[in-house]
């Protein structure tokens, strides 16, 4: 149990107690109706009559929780051990009338040990593709996987609040696509096939373009958060990509918080859509002069359990849902794990 029976004395109060507790008459009086039988509920600040009062073994001000809450979270700042080595990434796709897709995969992730002007090197790799389970036998399929992987690893600049700035060295990731190029255009032949290596090369070689692609999707707003959202005690705007190359729209945010478990700590944010934009235009990518339709609905959720002492990224979870006219559009969601 996590509380003791009391015995009134002479001249106690519900205050005169609760202070010796470091607690307000109020948190003793709901902590003690919160676990004493209907008859021996407190309503009054005098102890008339009252023989027991229900105190907490270990009671903590709103105060020391949150002070113990900052601590028991990463700090504001990215540590070095904040990501792990490797992360299995499994994403979902829901839509009414399509069928539901599921796409795995493998991401490796390391941070230059050499910090400079507050910016961070960031190794970034990613493989082992499968859709629904299965590695893509299509043309097409094999084809965009074949070109992401050709391409990886890429250095990202990641700054100490956690945002991906640039990249570290654009020239050489256009460089190794085109020095593996050849042997792509070996295996994939056909006026098509070499259609999209040409579109492939013109994307990458579009520096702001290609960091876009990244920057916009679900994997990269979730694995790698602003540090200062695991600190976030009020609502607060932020700006998401319901769709990848879309542009981003302002949400407004709450955190929430899970420490019950002795080594890791729980952090929830939730947002919803404030702005004023409707499904075309965040397909499209691109805001219309006046408006087609009624506006979208969208929601976003990321959860993230971190280590309570080594600080480092355990698992995250996000999901971003749109609506319209009440019905649901579409729902993206992404589990990252150990």
């Amino acid at each position: 149990m996590d509380f003791f029976e009391y015995k009134v004395q002479n001249g106690d109060t519900l205050h005169s107690v609760s202070f010796r507790l470091g607690m307000t008459s109020e948190e003793l009086r709901l902590f003690h109706n919160s676990r004493c039988k209907r008859i021996d509920t407190l309503w009054f600040e005098n102890l008339n009559g009252i023989q027991q009062l229900l105190v907490p073994l270990n009671f903590k001000t709103e105060k020391q929780k949150d002070q113990e809450k900052k601590k028991a979270v990463p700090p504001i700042q990215l540590p070095d051990s904040f990501f792990l080595s490797t992360y299995h990434i499994s994403e979902t796709f829901e839509a009414p009338m399509e069928n539901y897709l599921v796409i795995n995969h493998t991401v490796q992730v390391g941070i230059c040990e050499c910090k400079f002007e507050n910016h961070y090197v960031l190794t970034f790799n990613q493989k082992n593709f499968k859709i629904n389970s299965e590695i893509p036998d299509d043309k097409t399929g094999s084809l965009s996987i074949a070109c992401i992987e050709s391409i990886m690893p890429i250095d990202f600049i990641l700054s100490d609040t956690g945002n991906i700035i640039g990249f570290a060295d654009h020239e050489s990731t256009i460089q190794k696509f085109k020095e593996k190029r050849t042997d792509l255009e070996e295996f994939f032949t056909g006026s098509v096939s070499k259609m999209y290596l040409d579109t492939f090369l013109d994307n990458i070689s579009d520096r702001e373009y290609f960091l876009r692609q990244f920057r916009s999707t679900l994997l990269f707003q979730t694995l790698f958060p602003k540090m200062d959202w695991f600190h976030k005690r009020s609502a607060w705007t932020e700006k998401f990509c319901f769709f990848q190359n879309s542009f981003p729209v302002q949400c407004l945010m709450e955190a929430e918080y899970e420490d019950e478990d002795p080594d890791y700590i729980v952090t929830v944010l939730k947002g919803k859509i404030i702005d004023s934009c409707s499904l075309q235009e965040l397909k499209r990518g691109i805001r219309f002069e006046a408006a087609e339709e009624e506006p979208v609905s969208g929601e976003i959720i990321l959860q993230y359990t971190t280590h309570k002492h080594h600080k480092n990224l355990f698992r995250a979870e996000s999901s971003l849902s749109l609506w319209h006219e009440d019905a649901l559009v579409q729902k993206h969601s992404i589990t990252i794990t150990q």
